[in-house]
């Protein structure tokens, strides 16, 4: 119970951030900056972990990041800049579908329990992939019931909730496939409840680009 409301703790506080950034692009730019400066940071640090005394592969692997997020980065600047509501409400949207993803396979994971998904993450249930698409659905509908006028998608919203949010438990998994190989726990320990950056945006950050490709369509 109390990482739970840890999780719903720093999921708030990050909506808030994303929030205020939204509305100035300063701030958004600063945002940026610090969340590929601790992801890099949190990369390397694993990838050392992973590849010890093997240089090649460590210098590779670390390119491969550097780039991945610098694409990251260029996509969402581009679908924000210059800003209007139909973008800034949609990303809301596309990252709502993220974090929900998060909550509900952690809540339905941990009160449903059931059959290990993968031997990568012994977290992670059939259950709690269940959940993760429920919670995501449950509440993108209703954000999309609200924001109906500004998200005008050519896609059906239902698919692009559901593609996102199976995206983001990919990027959930592949997180902790890393983690697993260093045999660490956490990325790190800045965020309460979540241990490193990456433990929080691990979804969002493979799940983001694709999302917004979506709904750009």
């Amino acid at each position: 119970m109390i990482e739970l409301q840890k999780r719903f703790f720093t999921s708030f506080l990050l909506l808030i951030i994303i929030y205020f950034s939204l509305n100035n692009s300063i701030v958004l730019l600063f945002l940026f900056l610090s969340i590929n400066y601790l992801s890099l940071c949190e990369f390397n640090n694993l990838l050392k972990y992973i590849f010890k005394k093997k240089n090649k592969l460590f210098f590779f692997s670390f390119l491969a990041c550097v780039i991945y997020i610098s694409i990251f980065s260029i996509i969402v600047w581009s679908f924000l800049i210059p800003y209007s509501n139909k973008s800034v409400i949609s990303l809301i949207f596309v990252i709502l579908i993220c974090i929900t993803t998060d909550i509900g396979g952690f809540i339905f994971g941990k009160l449903l329990g059931g059959k290990k998904l993968t031997h990568i993450s012994p977290n992670k249930t059939y259950s709690g992939v269940i959940g993760s698409f429920f919670l995501s659905i449950i509440s993108g509908h209703f954000f999309y019931i609200y924001y109906e006028t500004y998200l005008i998608f050519e896609v059906n919203y239902l698919i692009i909730i559901t593609i996102t949010s199976l995206i983001s438990q990919i990027g959930d998994l592949f997180i902790s496939f890393l983690k697993r190989k260093a045999k660490i726990k956490d990325t790190g320990s800045i965020l309460p409840g979540h241990g490193g950056i990456l433990d929080r945006i691990d979804g969002i950050l493979i799940a983001l680009p694709f999302g917004i490709i979506l709904i750009s369509i």
